[in-house]
Parts: structure tokens; C-alpha cells; sequence
């Protein structure tokens, strides 16, 4: 890769409500709920809402199951979530979608290479 190639690929995510038929759903969700996470923006159907505990539950994950991870590791394997609720069956599964790209310089101010460190001071203990 050169070095004029500042880009990056992440997943596009979809998260899905599973609601085991004929039990009760604490949660506000209905079987097929979903919304996506393209990039940093997450999108729902219009007239669609999400519990914010439900996402709470979900919300650590969804950084690491965009980037690609090895075939062994959990993270490629393991896609359901439950509902934060104990009383309340439903699970959220997350979904890799398409690989969108994008821009290290569009997506932050820090520039990629950054110069080399500069020494530490010494402390005044030890002038």
C-alpha cells in the first residue's frame, strides 16, 4: 500500500431483534426490528424505535464486529446479544453487511504519520 492511500475498510452492520414466538417481550421490540450501522451513523426505518437499553446492550460491540478479525476469534463467530431485561427472552444478532471505505483524513484531524516522539523532560527532582 502506498503511502497516498489513506484509506480503510470497515462492515456495515445490521442488528436484528430475535423474538422467540408466542413469549412475552419486555423490551418494546418486535421480531425483525432492526437498524443498521453504516460507518459511524446508525439508521433506523422510519416510524421504527429501539430501546436505548436494548442498544446499550449491543453498543460496546458494534466497533470491533465492524473490523475485519481472524476466522478463530470469538468476534467473527458469535453474533447475538440478549436483551439487557433477565425477564425477557428476546436477543439482538449483529450481521456484517457490505465493506464500506473510507478516508483516515475524512474521518479525523490527527494525520496518519505522525512525527516521532520528543523526549520526555526530566523531572525537576532531577536537575
Amino acid at each position: 500500500m502506498s503511502d497516498a492511500d489513506d484509506g480503510f475498510s470497515l462492515h456495515d452492520l445490521r442488528v436484528e431483534a430475535i423474538c422467540p414466538p408466542g413469549r412475552t417481550i419486555y423490551c418494546g421490540a418486535k421480531a425483525g426490528d432492526f437498524f443498521e450501522l453504516r460507518g459511524e451513523m446508525l439508521h433506523l426505518p422510519e416510524g421504527q424505535g429501539f430501546s436505548i437499553y436494548s442498544l446499550a446492550a449491543v453498543l460496546p460491540l458494534l466497533a470491533a464486529k465492524q473490523r475485519p478479525t481472524h476466522p478463530n476469534d470469538w468476534m467473527s463467530t458469535d453474533a447475538e446479544v440478549a436483551c439487557p431485561d433477565p425477564n425477557c427472552p428476546s436477543r439482538l444478532r449483529i450481521t456484517r453487511l457490505g465493506l464500506r471505505r473510507f478516508s483516515h483524513a475524512e474521518t479525523t484531524a490527527v494525520p496518519l504519520h505522525q512525527p516521532e516522539a520528543t523526549p520526555a523532560l526530566p523531572d525537576a527532582d532531577e536537575e
